[in-house]
């Protein structure tokens, strides 16, 4: 022990390629120590994995550090942990990510009396959980060891996926589009994983999403892992127990998870129209998800479709026909281009909303709205649509109220409102 503390001693305060500064060691694992540390340039806090270049050679694990950085330099989510850069010497290997000093889920669910969440409290633990697999998915990124250790919080409270040594990427893909690698932690991992079958990765992540969401809500595991083979019969029957406190429909989404046959399996994808996500539309709720904290709403779910040329090329105001058929969609339309992630316009434009009288809906709550709208408020609906990888485009829409009303809006109040949020703001010129 002494000898141990006084190495990671040596290392404290010591700059690393002159660009950060190392502190205190976090945690250690069988091949990676890993520090806090601080930039020297701006002093943002860090954390740093550091890994011995030559014991990765001798094991094998070069594979999977090459495997995670690269799977991390492709997502950029607020609930993916972000790698910021990979730094390098003859004989270490230099990790530098986003500081999560929440510790790991399972630390935090092991903490508590119950061992569990409270079941709202579980919805939006799960929620970003959820958003960031979605987005990872879509960039051709599985996950494949999805856990409550591989989950990380921030200084806010909020998830950062992280560890994504055992991840698959298309190239993992076999010629019959499945992946046939079994890996994981046995009480997270698939069935039909664990079978040694080939497997579709989204849904080896969605079965792993329905034991943690299991556990959440149980505060414990559904399988107990002591005996693989038994642990796999078990899964096969469906042979676990819901605690009576846990909703109905809370049930029957961890059914759909926990469903041993991945055809008929929910996907990650399919969560963002479970009952169990779903909100009231009545003025309270959302005014209160506005104001409160963590809107629960489909915006956070989708991960931005891309435009190609064509696209931006239609969306030109020189192009804009509408006027001609009498639409006014210049007054009730507005687009932007912003850097900030969907969650964070999100965020920005339900605080603005609290200030300039709007709520926000997704594009089905915008029909279901009352087609007079709703007295002394004005619904608005958002779409994102990606760009490139770190530029998107957001499309407003005012859904409620007449023409005068639609005349009458601050757009101008909106765009001061939004601040930074906005990169570039989408201007009509009027002919």
């Amino acid at each position: 022990m002494a000898g141990t503390k006084s190495k990671s001693s040596s290392k404290a305060g010591s700059p690393l390629l002159g660009k950060y500064e190392l502190g205190r060691l976090l945690g250690r694992g069988t091949f990676a120590k890993v520090y806090h540390a601080r930039c020297l340039a701006g002093g943002d806090p860090v954390a740093v994995k550091v890994l011995d270049k030559p014991e990765l050679s001798a094991t094998g694990m070069a594979v999977r550090v090459l495997r995670e950085v690269s799977a991390m330099r492709r997502l950029r989510h607020p609930n993916v942990l972000r790698l910021h850069e990979v730094l390098a010497t003859r004989s270490k290997v230099y990790l530098v990510m986003e500081l999560a000093p929440g510790g790991d889920l399972l630390s935090r669910l092991a903490s508590l009396p119950t061992r569990r969440l409270p079941e709202q409290a579980a919805r939006r633990v799960f929620l970003q959980l959820v958003s960031a697999l979605i987005y990872s998915h879509a960039r051709g990124v599985f996950h494949r060891d999805v856990k409550p250790q591989n989950v990380l919080i921030d200084a806010d409270g909020n998830l950062k996926v992280s560890d994504f040594g055992l991840a698959a990427l298309p190239d993992s893909l076999r010629d019959d589009g499945h992946l046939h690698t079994a890996c994981g932690t046995p009480a997270f991992t698939a069935p039909e994983v664990l079978r040694r079958k080939a497997y579709d990765g989204a849904k080896a992540d969605a079965w792993s999403c329905g034991v943690i969401l299991f556990v959440l809500l149980a505060g414990h595991l559904p399988f107990d892992d002591a005996n693989i083979a038994d642990m796999c019969r078990k899964a096969h029957r469906r042979e676990y127990v819901v605690p009576r406190w846990v909703s109905q429909p809370a049930r029957r989404l961890v059914s759909r998870l926990l469903d041993p046959n991945p055809a008929t399996r929910l996907a990650v994808a399919e969560l963002a129209s479970h009952p169990w996500f779903k909100r009231s539309l009545s003025v309270d709720s959302q005014l209160g998800g506005l104001l409160g904290g963590q809107a629960e709403r489909e915006l956070a779910f989708q991960a931005p479709p891309a435009l190609n040329a064509f696209d931006i090329i239609s969306m030109s105001p020189g192009l804009d026909l509408s006027g001609l058929f009498g639409d006014n969609r210049r007054t009730r339309e507005k687009r932007f281009m912003t850097t900030a992630s969907p969650e964070q316009t999100v965020e920005r434009l339900g605080q603005a909303g609290a200030k300039l009288g709007y709520f926000m809906v997704g594009k089905k709550g915008a029909e279901r709205l009352p087609l007079g709208g709703l007295s002394g408020l004005v619904a608005m609906s958002m779409e994102m649509l990606e760009v490139s990888a770190e530029l998107m485009l957001v499309e407003l829409r005012l859904e409620a109220g007449d023409g005068d009303e639609a005349e009458a809006f601050g757009w101008e109040d909106l765009r001061v409102e939004l601040g930074d949020v906005v990169t570039a703001w989408h201007v009509c010129e009027e002919g």
